[in-house]
């Protein structure tokens, strides 16, 4: 082992310390992924407390800990050899991927404190590291999912709000019973951006069919499919969460005059 591959040069600024950290953060997932059979042999649970290095170069090593206290650099978790066969092998290899991502960040910001990097740089540094997928993304397929996730999130968002876009036109009703008066013929080609709060006048005109008061644009209100009166939801007993599941709206008069003989 070269010392933890630290004794063999010093990143100095921000951008070597990123590639000091991409080289290492790709052995590791080298050993985790492509080349974990050779991994799995050489993490024997016989043998005294092992690490996994990941050097800079892209080479990963596992080994004894380094000897000199302290050491050259942070040391990697130690001992991952024990747990080898003492659980799934997936969730053995997830728990290095975690410990591994711990130690890469640990280095990384050992080479800042080092070597005076200031509040900009640190930042820039963990902006940098940050926007690389974790190791144990890589290695449980987490990067990839996430990634199918946001798309699949994504579309069903758009298709959702391009479905929400349109507001519905009274021939949609069919279904559900309409919940706010008409706007009057000559408004119904106006343009959306008219804004609100001439409602009020628009719907002036339309009187509730039961107690006779004006449409206000703060009341609930809902029209009946078969005579098209408007009433106040209040008036008739009718809440919006109850309106929604009824497909065809009969005022208190139709119905009577439907129920007579």
């Amino acid at each position: 082992m070269d010392g933890g591959a630290g004794a063999q040069y010093n990143p100095r600024t921000v951008e070597e310390v990123f590639r000091d950290f991409k080289g290492r953060r790709a052995a590791i997932i080298k050993a985790l992924t492509t080349e974990v059979g050779e991994f799995y042999r050489q993490c024997d649970p016989e043998k005294e407390n092992l690490c996994l290095y990941g050097f800079p170069s892209e080479q990963w090593e596992v080994n004894l800990p380094a000897e000199e206290v302290p050491p050259e650099l942070p040391e990697p978790a130690l001992g991952i050899n024990f747990a080898r066969d003492g659980m799934q092998e997936k969730d053995w290899l997830s728990l290095v991927a975690v410990h591994s991502d711990a130690w890469l960040l640990s280095v990384a910001f050992y080479f800042g404190a080092r070597f005076g990097f200031d509040k900009a740089d640190r930042k820039r540094l963990f902006n940098m590291t940050n926007d690389l997928p974790t190791i144990f993304e890589a290695v449980t397929g987490a990067a990839k999912k996430s990634l199918e996730e946001k798309i699949a999130g994504s579309n069903h968002s758009t298709t959702k709000s391009k479905s929400n876009s349109k507001p519905r036109e009274p021939e949609s009703y069919g279904k559900y019973p309409k919940q706010q008066p008409p706007l009057p013929p000559a408004m119904q080609d106006d343009d959306d951006d008219d804004g609100l709060d001439d409602d009020d006048d628009e719907h002036g005109e339309t009187l509730c069919g039961s107690c006779g008061e004006n449409y206000a644009a703060d009341e609930f209100w809902i029209c009946c499919d078969n005579c098209e009166k408007w009433f106040h939801g209040k008036c008739v007993k009718i809440t919006p969460a109850r309106a929604e599941h009824i497909k065809h709206y009969k005022c208190p008069t139709c119905t009577n005059k439907r129920a007579r003989p």
